[in-house]
């Protein structure tokens, strides 16, 4: 491989002798360890690509990491994988992003199969009941400080904050379904990006007028390499590839277990919720929660905030707490012969695993390696639009509705009216504090809670 990516026969780019060539065995190393150190949620994962692959390792430039960012951002699934995805595309062509957005997830997948098998064999243990009880107030408290960070950021005038009141009200007090709630809110930015688009500007978020760099081995000037040209019959061989990738398993599926099958309820309902994740997985874990506990029983209400602790625990993607849901539901629910052989209902559980966990991110890997080569023919043009300023303005509202869908279960277990769980209650102030006043991580906060969780449980106050 040469110096640099293969350019299209456009004037060279300034020269990057200083930076090796990037092997395809040193990425594959690099996006494993990726997959295995990615904790924090999107923000943190994203700032840790920054740092390795613009400043460490000066794989790519700034302002081509950023202008990759940017178009992830736009899109529903998580951002965090999608950069990956798309970094590793541009560097090592199309077989270069499936290996790098692949290696993003399978580390989370595996391991939250594994804790899932200890969560259904387990859980009632009283230490693991203890840890869990203690754990679901620091969860509910971390969904009311996504809502917060993410308003704080979004909401900047009036018409914003009324959308997101609007569809705050329209799940929590009409119960409207997601799906609805996103439509609305895109036909309200389109219309106020016609008639009012003063109030529907969205910031580029990012200082692109940083110092000189040292030269990257993708660099501002680096003209695209010949793969990431734009064609339409590589858009269509992309799109065709995906839907046979879609297809071919429900079909599969259909012909051995009907259309009405768990596998066949997982793969529609994960695809759907897939294409409507826009302002990341807090924003569709309300439909996702809405769809399996509510409308097919797959699992509890407790048991999804038990799962959503798990996700926050693991490294990868937050969404991938759809690998638990699947678990669970594949757990609970025969899945052909699996349940009559010995550890069946396990396999079961992992096989629904994997199955939702593909059909969540298939549709990223597709709007990647389909709009990629159109994002780089747009680079320094490419804009936010005021549909999808409204739509992250509902997001506010949506996620700040799973925080009181989680802290009704939490604090009337029993329903309003009955009990108040005042133990919740304290850890959940506790929780608030030491994540929004003292600044303690995720995974320090859920650490302690979980520690206090499980002395209180041993005393007979929780749980």
């Amino acid at each position: 491989m040469s110096a640099g990516p293969p350019t299209s026969g456009k004037p060279a780019p300034r020269p990057v002798s200083a930076v090796s060539p990037v092997s395809a065995g040193q990425a594959f190393w690099f996006w494993l360890k990726l997959g295995f150190v990615s904790f924090g949620g999107p923000a943190g994962q994203i700032a840790l690509m920054h740092e390795e692959l613009v400043r460490r390792r000066r794989w790519i430039s700034e302002r081509r990491f950023l202008h990759a960012l940017n178009y992830c951002m736009v899109l529903p699934g998580p951002e965090a994988q999608q950069l990956a995805t798309y970094i590793g595309w541009l560097m090592h062509r199309s077989w270069g992003g499936v290996m790098a957005g692949v290696l993003f997830v399978l580390p989370s997948l595996l391991i939250l199969i594994a804790l899932s098998a200890v969560y259904v064999l387990f859980g009632s243990m009283p230490l693991v009941a203890g840890v869990l009880a203690g754990i679901k107030p620091a969860v509910t408290v971390i969904v009311v400080q996504a809502a917060h960070r993410i308003g704080s950021r979004v909401l900047t005038n009036r018409f914003l904050w009324l959308i997101a009141a609007l569809a705050f009200v329209g799940m929590t007090v009409l119960n409207l379904p997601f799906p609805l709630i996103i439509l609305a809110a895109a036909a309200a930015g389109m219309l106020g990006g016609t008639f009012a688009p003063q109030h529907f500007h969205t910031g580029a978020g990012h200082n692109t007028d940083s110092a000189q760099h040292p030269p990257a081995w993708i660099d501002d000037d680096t003209p695209p390499p010949a793969h990431a040209r734009w064609r339409v019959t590589r858009l269509c061989a992309v799109v065709l590839v995906g839907m046979a990738l879609w297809c071919a398993p429900m079909a599969l599926v259909a012909a051995l277990q009907g259309t009405q099958s768990t596998l066949a309820q997982m793969g529609w309902f994960f695809t759907k919720a897939a294409l409507l994740t826009f302002g990341g997985a807090y924003a569709v874990l309300p439909y996702v929660a809405q769809g399996a506990v509510s409308q097919f029983g797959w699992l509890t209400t407790a048991q999804m905030m038990d799962g959503l602790a798990l996700g926050e625990t693991t490294p990868g993607p937050l969404i991938m707490v759809v690998a638990f849901v699947g678990f669970l539901g594949g757990y609970g629910q025969a899945l052909g012969d699996l349940a009559s052989l010995p550890g069946g209902a396990l396999m079961a559980g992992a096989v629904a695993a994997a199955w939702v966990t593909w059909f969540t991110f298939l549709p990223s890997f597709i709007f990647i390696l389909a709009g990629g080569p159109l994002v780089e023919s747009t680079r320094g043009q490419l804009k936010l639009s005021a549909p999808l300023t409204a739509i992250t303005a509902a997001v506010v509202g949506v996620i700040l509705n799973l925080a009181v869908f989680f802290a009704q279960h939490l604090l009337w277990p029993q329903g309003f009216g009955a009990r108040f769980d005042v133990a919740s209650a304290g850890l959940a102030v506790l929780a608030g504090v030491l994540l929004m006043r003292l600044k303690y991580s995720v995974v320090q906060v859920l650490g302690l809670c979980a520690a206090c969780g499980w002395v209180l449980h041993t005393l007979g106050w929780l749980g």
